[in-house]
């Protein structure tokens, strides 16, 4: 069946948070230790891992982290709990926090504009779904491509999270086009690769630093845009 229309995740597929140097200078754990660069990165994995419970929690936060991206209030109180029992003190946890939901620290992948404007372009309709709690509409808008993005099917928004079925079939439905006319491009299997339940067709991409993937979202839609 021909395919009219590409779904897209948005953190590690369209966009990705890189740090800056100086978000970590004057990060110490409680013993006053500077976190080394191994630390630095173990920090932003935890703060955008796509899926898996990635720290111990008390049970006065689990339910925080199972529907964290249901709810931008739990999702803060997770995040910042997360960030402490990585050895973050309170006040730099606060600070990168602001970071993670701040949409002008997230960086687009070098092909994105390229590719939601070819797709545009070419007839193509286009959703982004995305599990998430916070507003990511304004990094599109930042890079001039949110006129490309047809529907923005947010988790907090929606009351649903991937892979539920409800949020793939959603989109689609916005759309006007069946699951099997659908690609969804994303990096986590997990999540991500739910949609294949539906009928729609996957494409993961690895969500490496944006320097490290120039055109894998070319190499995921390639086949929609012959």
């Amino acid at each position: 069946m021909t395919l009219r229309a590409v779904l897209f995740d948005f953190s590690g597929t369209l966009f990705r948070l890189e740090e800056d140097e100086s978000w970590f200078t004057d990060l110490a754990d409680a013993d006053g230790s500077p976190f080394d660069l191994e630390a630095q990165a173990e920090v932003m994995r935890r703060m955008t891992a796509p899926v898996g419970q990635i720290v111990q929690l008390e049970p006065e936060f689990q339910d925080a982290w199972e529907n964290r991206d249901l709810d931008p209030a739990l999702h803060r109180k997770v995040y910042l709990e997360v960030l402490r029992s990585s050895g973050v003190l309170d006040g730099q946890a606060e600070g990168l926090y602001a970071r993670l939901i701040d949409t002008d620290f997230w960086t687009p992948y070098p092909d994105a504009a390229e590719v939601l404007r070819r797709l545009h372009e070419a007839g193509i309709k286009i959703a982004v779904i995305s599990n998430i709690a916070f507003d990511i509409r304004p990094a599109f808008e930042r890079i001039g491509i949110t006129r490309y993005v047809d529907e923005f099917v947010l988790s907090y928004l929606e009351g649903v999270i991937k892979p539920d079925p409800k949020l793939f079939l959603r989109a689609c439905e916005r759309l006007g086009v069946a699951p099997a006319e659908a690609l969804m491009v994303g990096d986590s299997e997990e999540a991500d690769g739910g949609a294949a339940l539906v009928g729609c067709r996957v494409a993961i991409v690895d969500p490496v630093s944006t320097i490290e993937r120039p055109d894998g979202l070319l190499t995921a839609v390639a086949d929609v845009l012959r």
